[in-house]
């Protein structure tokens, strides 16, 4: 449904460690980078795929909470994201667990972002 999106965060070289070390377990990596004095604008992709997550600077504060979701390979992979974020001390909003209440073999950890927002590493077994 989506080619891309772009999240607007108050410090990129900050958000940018935060993702790349918190969601490395499925593969998120820098595909892009282009210059925005005084900062930046980052493009991520999973594997060898194109960037379609990208981070740019805020022109303002934030005032709303997104909810991010990205796809994970395994249920390993989902362990490994929340065992990154709480070795990078982010806050764990929800551990690793299935919830039935979206579908049997929803599996997924909840966190939040160094902006705030509600970010999610997810597996979905049928």
């Amino acid at each position: 449904m989506f080619d891309h999106l772009g999240v607007p965060v108050a410090d990129v070289e900050r958000s940018l460690a935060f993702y790349l070390g918190v969601f490395s377990p499925i593969g998120l990596r820098e595909a892009k980078r282009f210059p925005v004095p005084p900062s930046f604008v980052v493009g991520l992709a999973i594997a060898d795929g194109e960037a379609g997550f990208w981070l740019s600077p805020a022109s303002g504060g934030e005032t709303r909470e997104l909810h991010i979701a990205f796809t994970a390979p395994g249920r390993a992979s989902v362990d490994a994201v929340h065992k990154a974020a709480v070795a990078a001390g982010a806050q764990v909003l929800h551990p690793p667990r299935i919830w039935p209440e979206y579908h049997p073999g929803y599996y997924a950890v909840f966190l939040r972002d160094p902006d705030g927002h509600n970010v999610e590493a997810v597996h979905h077994t049928f």
